[in-house]
């Protein structure tokens, strides 16, 4: 659920107060069936991670600014200022504003970058103007969840999440299912900053050219969810959960390789996953968020983390990891006087 520090304040106070939100990104795990062999395209299984992360405030100002706080911020300055223009155009709402990012994810690597953003401001402005504005509907003003609904369930939920695809509206996929995820599990996150993933016209051209997906192997995607992926979780018991995230990752990367240049689209994260697949024995989830380039590794617990970590720093310095936990709530929403 959506954490809320404070509720908004009235009209008259506007001006006094700042309202901050930070939502966490999300690991895209796979499609459910890209082809939509029976008429519903997509579907989305995702995990919600701690570590990572979307910040941004806003407050009252005489003049519309927009801002970066950290530098790695500068790039989504133009983004930011379009989303809150949509929402001027939705709401009506004009008044001068100063939007600040203070933090945002990486883009285009597989963390929910442009939903997560999106949904942090359009949050902010909701809650800031007391609009009673659902997540959903933001996210169809804002042309988010057009393809994966996972960022916008994980945006209020966080946890282990499962859509069932856009319906031909163009509002998010419903949310199917939605788990905590066992706490003693840790994900290691592995990052080639080198490479960006498909997006936009890119992702669109890409998929376009691909063959239709197999509906066996869809079939076999919503098997492996269904009776691996989800009890596994649901119960803490890892090696069905791995066993399944692997089978899905398998039948999705070698799909989408012709349109990402390999299974993976790093080369370096792709090293480091086959030395971690014939090291790891089965002991391991992994596979790649979305396009990529980010990959992921999902073991039982932290002492098997802390220990992959430190035998894979020796065989690749082209990728950097790191351990997080995963994240079983959604967006924090603080509504507060001026820092």
């Amino acid at each position: 659920m959506l954490v809320f520090d404070a509720a908004p304040s009235s009209q008259s106070s506007l001006c006094e107060r700042t309202v901050s939100v930070r939502a966490p990104g999300r690991l895209h795990l796979g499609f459910l069936d890209p082809g939509g062999s029976l008429g519903r395209s997509f579907g989305s299984l995702g995990l919600v991670i701690d570590g990572f992360a979307t910040e941004v405030v806003l407050a009252a100002a005489a003049f519309d600014e927009v801002t970066a706080e950290a530098p790695e911020a500068q790039v989504e300055l133009e983004r930011a200022r379009a989303i809150v223009q949509a929402l001027r155009l939705r709401t009506g709402r004009l008044a001068p504003l100063s939007l600040r990012l203070r933090q945002v994810l990486p883009p285009h690597a597989g963390f929910g970058s442009g939903t997560q953003l999106a949904l942090a401001i359009g949050r902010a402005f909701a809650h800031w103007h007391g609009l009673d504005v659902d997540t959903p509907t933001l996210a169809h003003w804002l042309g988010r969840g057009l393809r994966s609904g996972v960022g916008v369930a994980g945006f209020d939920h966080g946890g282990l999440l499962l859509d069932g695809g856009p319906g031909e509206d163009g509002w998010p996929g419903p949310l199917l299912s939605r788990l905590p995820f066992p706490p003693a599990w840790r994900i290691v996150v592995v990052q080639d900053t080198s490479r960006r993933g498909l997006s936009g016209r890119a992702e669109k051209q890409a998929i376009a050219a691909l063959p239709p997906f197999p509906r066996a192997s869809a079939a076999e995607i919503c098997h492996q969810v269904l009776m691996r992926v989800l009890p596994g979780a649901a119960s803490a018991q890892f090696a069905p959960f791995a066993a399944g995230i692997h089978r899905v990752q398998q039948l999705l990367g070698e799909h989408f390789a012709p349109a990402q240049g390999g299974v993976f689209t790093s080369a370096a994260v792709a090293r480091l996953m086959r030395w971690i697949a014939d090291s790891s024995d089965g002991g391991a989830a992994l596979g790649q968020s979305s396009w990529g380039p980010t990959g992921f590794v999902i073991v039982a617990s932290q002492a098997q983390a802390e220990a992959l970590v430190a035998a894979a720093g020796q065989t690749d310095d082209a990728v950097s990891l790191r351990i997080v936990r995963a994240c079983n709530h959604g967006a924090a929403v603080r509504a507060g006087g001026l820092p």
